[in-house]
């Protein structure tokens, strides 16, 4: 591997962790719950499903918002699902070896904004294939990371 891509490795994966903390850090993301009216039951509520779409809570859906909005294109959908688990497609700028730097932003981000419970993060393929896993264990404060 030449400098230049190396420089560039570093510098990619430090720019996306600067990214994520400041955002995170700077940013309102409501710990609201989710609607106590199911969204399916179209009598008396106003939620639908496409505002359910990156998260099944009013705060995972804000949250998987901001990622995609935040990660300046390296991410083409996100999700969360019960405020632990986090599922993200990447796009195809991300190069295999900045994956790994990727997740563990995200997982530090999620964490900040999920504290005290532990969470999953997978990260999937352009093509929607499951490439990589990281759980964050909230006692130990370690993350794990699984390829698939």
């Amino acid at each position: 591997m030449s400098l230049f891509q190396q420089l560039r490795q570093v510098l990619t994966s430090l720019l996306l962790v600067l990214v994520l903390t400041v955002v995170t850090a700077c940013g309102n993301v409501n710990t609201a719950s989710a609607p106590a009216s199911n969204p399916a039951n179209n009598t008396g509520t106003t939620w639908s499903y496409a505002q359910l779409e990156r998260g099944n809570s009013a705060s995972g859906q804000q949250f998987g918002q901001w990622v995609v909005q935040t990660a300046k294109g390296l991410v083409q959908d996100a999700y969360v699902r019960d405020n632990n688990k986090l599922g993200v497609v990447i796009s195809s700028q991300v190069r295999p070896n900045e994956v790994k730097d990727l997740a563990k932003s995200l997982t530090q981000g999620f964490h900040k904004n999920f504290p005290d419970q532990d969470l999953t993060v997978l990260i999937y393929a352009p093509d929607k294939k499951l490439i990589l896993t990281t759980k964050y264990d909230s006692q130990s404060k370690q993350i794990e990371y699984q390829a698939a």
